[in-house]
């Protein structure tokens, strides 16, 4: 049985998870509306990923006979004033994600719920990837600027990116 407050907050980073799905679906459909499908593509198969996400902490709880609790999902929809923008707010939400999800391992830590904590381990891995992912790419874009050539070149890197799903096995 898992404690209260952990299973409070295993609730409501699943809700954080699919609000990321959110996000980056926006985040999608800006790029997509500037021509930049390869942007585009990147920040789809974030969502999926996010998506993936809430699922497998879905899942946590109810292995553990716990209920789920879903909350409402806030509009994510923001204008941007250039291309630069949406990665720097992708790098501000998943630092937000990384503080949210150690809150987490704290809190399992406190009460010595060690099977929390491992189970949170590939996490603490996958933000440490997300937030250089983000950074990654704010540091591409900050390097082409406005050259329509360069964007042209990073847009088409940056959209062979392809989906695969995560491979955490749940107790």
């Amino acid at each position: 049985m898992l404690d209260k407050n952990v299973v409070k907050l295993l609730n409501d980073q699943i809700n954080k998870e699919f609000y990321s799905a959110y996000l980056y679906l926006d985040m999608a459909g800006y790029y997509a509306d500037a021509g930049l499908e390869g942007f585009e593509n990147w920040f789809k198969i974030q969502a999926m990923e996010e998506r993936d996400h809430a699922m497998l902490f879905r899942q946590y709880v109810l292995n553990n006979g716990h209920a789920v609790v879903l909350g409402a999902i806030e509009n994510p929809t923001k204008k941007y004033a250039n291309h630069k923008e949406p990665l720097q707010d992708a790098l501000k939400h998943e630092q937000y994600v990384t503080a949210s999800i150690n809150a987490i391992y704290d809190a399992a830590f406190a009460v010595k719920d060690y099977r929390t904590m491992q189970f949170l381990d590939w996490f603490v891995k996958e933000q440490g990837e997300e937030e250089k992912n983000a950074e990654d790419n704010l540091r591409k874009i900050e390097m082409v600027g406005l050259d329509g050539k360069a964007l042209f070149m990073l847009d088409k890197a940056i959209g062979a990116r392809s989906y695969s799903a995560p491979s955490l096995e749940l107790d």
